[in-house]
């Protein structure tokens, strides 16, 4: 067989880098600015419960007091999970990778939702709203079950983020953690076409189920260039130590050619418009805990590596410290970014359901050509 030499000829844009893969109307990075449906990522982490974000991603629009109110007591009301998975969660290895756990987890609840199979609008819907306020569920009880503690169920009366803490301890959660929950929330909720989208999208591309995408969408939040960065932040300012150790450690990782987690961004030049409000939290939770330490430290390494790299931080950087000084284990911290972008991935695998075409790009074949069947006698 001869191949046609202009079939070799396709040019492959490494990691998908600049390739407009599809259209979408739930979110935008436009230069440095970030807008959920328009709106910009600065007023919604000012002023936007977790909960309207939701109803606006999914539907489009802000929601009035009825809708807002409507939308929040069904979240309330369907976050519990079924006892066969919370028993299977019990289960599980005590050394297990929560996203791991997570992962399997919410594949299990897709063989207990009743509209598993049922692709309509309505049906999604319902399936989105049980999802959304499940996965914190599922998150606050693999901690508690690896800790040896029994789960704890989730009020009717609280917010997402109010819920998750109290599920995570059983008391009454902080107002100034839950706000500051509830803004990680906001900011970490959709981000364009980012990895773990684009492999739901992927996957429900091909109109299997609701649940094969978010199960897609958490094996590649997992990975550390995506949503695990923010453990590895941690990691590396626990590695670090104190203030007297930054600009060493920053001379050794620039001198090796190592990776400085929490920072740069493929689609932001001018900084991640995200950063500055996790920023701001974390020194101010950090004054409020009397827990300075963290941030200060941050700031310092932030200010060293823009210096020396020109490279400013992304939302990863200042979400480590603000989830360490609220007491949250670091192996959490990739599985509650699951527990904000869930919203995202829903409002996409409902946009990718309601305009489907399989999502089937095509690879640059770099091997040789004009090959032939040797016989096995004749090989070498």
């Amino acid at each position: 067989m001869t191949v046609d030499k202009h079939e070799t000829e396709k040019k492959a844009s490494k990691g998908l880098e600049g390739v407009v893969a599809l259209e979408s109307g739930i979110s935008s990075i436009i230069g440095s600015v970030l807008t959920y449906r328009g709106i910009s990522i600065d007023e919604l982490a000012e002023h936007a419960s977790y909960e309207e974000v939701v109803y606006l991603l999914w539907y489009g629009k802000l929601p009035n007091h009825g809708e807002l109110a409507d939308l929040t007591y069904r979240l309330q009301h369907n976050a519990s999970i079924p006892k066969p998975v919370q028993d299977m969660i019990k289960t599980f290895p005590k050394d297990a990778h929560p996203m791991d756990s997570l992962r399997t987890a919410v594949s299990a609840l897709g063989l207990y939702d009743p509209d598993t199979a049922h692709l309509t609008r309505d049906a999604n819907v319902r399936k989105a709203i049980r999802l959304t306020a499940q996965v914190p569920t599922v998150v606050a009880a693999i901690d508690r079950a690896n800790a040896g503690l029994e789960l704890i169920e989730p009020r009717t009366d609280l917010s997402i983020a109010a819920n998750f803490l109290y599920m995570l301890d059983g008391k009454e959660p902080d107002p100034i953690a839950i706000r500051a929950i509830d803004m990680a929330l906001v900011l970490h909720a959709d981000h364009e076409l980012n990895a773990s989208t684009f492999a739901a999208r992927g996957t429900i591309s091909t109109l299997t189920d609701m649940h094969s995408g978010v199960v897609s969408a958490i094996a590649t939040l997992k990975g550390s260039l995506h949503g695990g960065a923010n453990e590895a932040v941690m990691r590396m300012l626990l590695k670090v130590g104190s203030m007297e150790n930054i600009d060493q450690f920053i001379e050794d990782a620039l001198a090796n050619r190592e990776k400085i987690m929490g920072f740069g961004h493929r689609v932001y030049k001018n900084g991640d418009p995200r950063a500055k409000h996790l920023r701001r939290m974390s020194e101010n939770l950090g004054k409020l805990k009397g827990e300075t330490r963290w941030f200060e430290m941050s700031a310092r390494i932030d200010d060293v590596v823009s210096k020396e790299k020109g490279l400013l931080p992304n939302v990863d950087f200042y979400s480590a410290s603000t989830y360490y000084i609220l007491g949250i284990p670091i192996e959490l911290f990739t599985p509650v970014f699951a527990c904000s972008r869930i919203s995202g991935w829903l409002a996409h695998i409902m946009e990718q359901y309601a305009d489907n075409r399989l999502i089937r790009p095509r690879a640059e074949y770099t091997g040789p050509i004009d090959q032939h069947y040797i016989p096995m006698d004749e090989r070498v």
